[in-house]
Parts: structure tokens; sequence; C-alpha cells
């Protein structure tokens, strides 16, 4: 599998999904305003990726701070700085926010550890604590990704039919995440014990992240893979082509709703019309419990040329109003279960989803 985030010991190497599926091309980000920009243009994206990602970017924007006069509290200023700049590149990706959350427990308990210490050298001390926090969550997120796969193969052992046919819609696979993915982690994991898969992949308009991204990793791995347009889903139902869908997860609420790319809802409530399970995975990073249900979710707009120039010339008339919205909220109720790395979650969410978060 492409490699979506590494550290390469001086900066962060991340694949820019931007220049797919033509083109595999590694970015090297030096700074916090890097990172910034590489979230926010979704060079890196999905939410687990995005988490990471932030980590190493509150390591990159504080490692060069050398102040001769500076003390812990001048340190500190300068993070907090760093990560509130680094949490405004994205709204909905419930992640993003907990990932620089524990950087900045990391850095409180390390400078407790360190009190006793100089200034500068506790400095360098929390700093060094950053970048372990960092590269210990991009190898938990494999390890959590590998889990989800697992748990949800256990979903798709009973379908008789070879090879099993799944949808899924935008891209939750490897390269949303470390490795693995979650939606595309059973099929992965599955593969590698001989079983056959094929996969219909919604290209996921306005930024075909399932054309363009799903696609092309499923297609490098080995995977049959057929792209099929958003407004396709029905008729591959109706025609029986769709034993189970699995999407992604960029927040999860405490009753279970769920946000996800834009178009999900729609996929959800297909399922349920032609009465195919529809699964949701995602590890418990991506549990909100501090967001009651779906209406609460921020859900971020973004440019309207990706819609009226997403094709690459202009298609619509010019001055038309555009609604671009980058998410949608499926309801809990149209979630058969939730795969998570903890174990497979079902209805009713409420309890099941604040155990696992426990």
């Amino acid at each position: 599998m492409l490699q979506t985030i590494a550290w390469t010991g001086h900066c962060v190497r991340l694949l820019d999904q931007t220049r797919l599926p033509l083109e595999t091309v590694h970015v090297d980000i030096a700074d916090e305003k890097q990172m910034w920009d590489a979230i926010r243009r979704l060079v890196v994206r999905g939410a687990p990726a995005i988490g990471v990602a932030a980590m190493f970017g509150a390591y990159l924007g504080v490692k060069d701070f050398r102040r001769p006069d500076s003390d812990l509290y001048a340190f500190y200023d300068h993070l907090n700085k760093v990560i509130d700049y680094l949490a405004t590149a994205r709204p909905t990706a419930v992640n993003l926010f907990w990932a620089l959350d524990r950087i900045r427990r990391v850095a409180r308990e390390a400078g407790r550890d360190t009190a006793a210490a100089r200034p500068q050298d506790a400095i360098e001390v929390i700093k060094q604590r950053i970048l372990s926090e960092a590269r210990l969550a991009l190898e938990e997120d494999r390890a959590a990704c590998r889990s989800i796969g697992e748990h949800g193969l256990s979903l798709l052992a009973g379908i008789a039919r070879t090879p099993i046919e799944i949808l899924t819609h935008c891209n939750a696979g490897g390269l949303a995440t470390v490795q693995y993915g979650t939606a595309l982690s059973p099929i992965y994991v599955g593969f590698e014990r001989g079983m056959k898969f094929h996969v219909w992949a919604d290209e996921t308009r306005p930024l075909l992240q399932g054309s363009r991204i799903t696609a092309f990793e499923l297609h490098a791995n080995g995977i049959p893979v057929t792209v099929i347009c958003d407004n396709m889903a029905a008729t591959v139902m109706a025609q029986g082509k769709v034993d189970a869908v699995i999407v992604g997860a960029d927040r999860i609420a405490a009753n279970g709703d769920v946000a996800n790319k834009i178009g999900t809802l729609g996929v959800a409530v297909l399922a349920r019309h032609f009465g195919v399970p529809f699964y949701v995975a995602a590890p418990t990073s991506t549990i909100d419990p501090a967001t009651p249900d779906g209406s609460h979710i921020p859900i971020e707009q973004r440019d309207t040329a990706e819609v009226s120039n997403g094709m690459g010339r202009q298609t619509c008339p010019p001055d038309v109003a555009i609604y671009n919205p980058a998410f949608d909220v499926t309801p809990a109720e149209l979630v058969t279960a939730i795969i998570t790395e903890k174990g497979v979650l079902v209805r009713p969410y409420g309890p099941a989803l604040a155990g696992v978060k426990a």
C-alpha cells in the first residue's frame, strides 16, 4: 500500500492526493503553515489521516522554538497558538480536534515531569514528547484500522456470493488513514486471506474522491473495482448487485448520527429501501461524545468553484447560486452497525458508543 504519511526525521512526507490518479507525487511539509494548507487543500484527507498529520504539524510548529530568555509559559503560549491555528484548517472531522487536544495534554504532562529542569531543557523534552506522541499515533492508527478490518470482516463472512459485492462512497481506504483504511479495511484483510471482492465505487462529486482515489488504491492493490456516477447507486442496488454498503465517517455524534462525505445520506436511504446493510467504519477517535446528535455537527462549506469548474471547465452558467457542503449527516436509524477497532456496535448506539469511549 502507498504510504500516506511518513516522518523523514526532519519533515513530514505526504502523498499529494490532489494529484491522483494520474500522478503519484509526495510533498515534504516543514512547518505548521504548510501543514494547514495541506489539510485545507486535501493534499492529506480522511479524518484519521488528518488527525495524525495535525499532530506532526504541531511539532513542526514548535521544533525551532528557541529563545534565550524564554520560559515554559512562552513556549506553551506559542504551542497553543500553533494548535489553534491548525484547528481552523477544517471544521467537520473531529479527529483533527481530538488529535490536537492530545498534543496539548501530552505537552502539559511533559511540563509537569520536567518542572525541576532549566526552562530550555524542559522545552526540548516537551518537543520530543510531542514528536513521540505523533509517531505513536501513526502506529496506533495503523493498528486500529487493521482491527477495524478484522471486526468488519466478521459481518461479511456470512455472505455466500463470490465475489462479495461492496458499495462505498468517497474514500475511506488506506489513503484516508495511515494504512488499511476504515471502510476498505475489511476488504483488504479478507483479500489477504484469499477472499474475493468486487467494489462499486461512487465517483463522489464534486471532488471525485471515489473515482480518483478509491478506484486508484483498490486497482493498485489488485481488487476489482467499478466506478459509477453517484446517481447510479440506486440502479446497482435495484439490480441486486450490492451485498453491503461500507462507508467511513468524519464525526459520529453521541447518539450514532454520522457525518460523512456529501452524498452518504442518499446512499443510506437507498440501502434501507433495498434492504442492503449499511455499515459505518471508523476508529473510536471519530466518536464525539460532546456532540449530542447530528444537528450539532458543523458542516464545512467549500469553494463553489469545486462545483462550477470541477471538471476542468465551467459546467454551469456564470453567476448562478451554488451550494457546496462537504458533508451530510446520516441518522443513526439508517446505520446497520458501526465498526470500530474495539468491536462492532449495534443499536441503541448511545450506550454502545459511550461504552467504547469510556
